[in-house]
């Protein structure tokens, strides 16, 4: 949203007298390297015996009220930028299965561990229109969100979503997580609009020549995923720009147009 983070307390749950202490330790001084990284005081923390392992952070910055980037400002004729491919869910599961080798889990991790620093300082410099990070509900669940929020239409082109790519090989033994389940069943139900306060039909319309997984893969449910924003046409080559110049890797997918609010995956590419 265009914060810059400057405090943080750790909140952690676990069962110290099942896992043992050096896990934990092990959880905490990844935290506090990440914090190192993005330039975050560590001020202290809280922490319970939980027989279910839980570990976050509560984080205070600041921002300017002029300069907050919510997920409600996309507007027709913005394009459509994502900054970390998306598939991790996928790779995750594969892991857990027993399918996933030592270099996909390694490009998986780094995904995760790349913070979004870098792309929210080139969104701030370039000027963008919204901004929502992708996490549990998936690419085109975020994207739902933003399209409500902004009330106008998400086009997002399948072929230019950057993916993990095994995680296209993992599909085909249904290494798929419950919650990526979960998200396209709901963002698909063809009374989602109603509920939601649209025109009947889906949240996510997806165009019938896409294939089955294709459309898990862009419902996939990320953990630590990359942001998706939307900035003016006339303000894209900027954003590129500011991108390159710090090593971020973001991808236009998509176009907003006028609508009441629904996100349409398409077979085609940008003009």
């Amino acid at each position: 949203m265009g914060a810059r983070p400057l405090l943080a307390l750790n909140l952690v749950g676990f069962p110290a007298s099942k896992l043992g202490p050096d896990i934990l330790a092990e959880i905490l001084k990844g935290g506090s390297e990440k914090l190192n990284e993005a330039g975050v005081v560590l001020a202290g923390g809280h922490s319970i015996d939980d027989p279910e392992p839980k570990y976050g952070l509560a984080v205070t910055g600041t921002v300017h009220p002029d300069r907050v980037v919510t997920n409600a400002g996309a507007r027709p004729g913005d394009r459509l930028y994502l900054t970390k491919p998306i598939g991790v869910g996928i790779v995750t599961t594969a892991l857990k299965r027993d399918l996933a080798g030592e270099d996909v889990v390694r490009r998986a991790t780094e995904v995760m561990a790349e913070l979004n620093r870098a792309a929210a300082e080139a969104m701030l410099e370039a000027g963008v229109d919204a901004c929502t990070d992708v996490t549990g509900f998936g690419l085109t669940g975020h994207a739902s969100e933003m399209a409500r929020a902004s009330r106008a239409d998400l086009l997002v082109y399948a072929p230019r979503v950057p993916v993990i790519t095994e995680a296209w090989d993992f599909l085909k033994h249904d290494a798929v997580p419950g919650g990526t389940k979960n998200n396209l069943k709901f963002l698909t139900d063809p009374d989602g609009g109603r509920a939601a306060g649209l025109d009947d039909g889906p949240l996510v319309a997806f165009d019938s020549s896409l294939a089955a997984g294709t459309r898990t893969i862009l419902c996939d449910a990320v953990t630590s995923g990359g942001l998706l924003i939307a900035v003016p046409a006339a303000r894209a080559t900027a954003l590129e720009a500011a991108f390159a110049a710090r090593g971020v890797r973001g991808v236009a997918i998509g176009e907003v147009v006028p609508g009441p609010g629904r996100v349409r995956v398409l077979p085609g590419t940008l003009a």
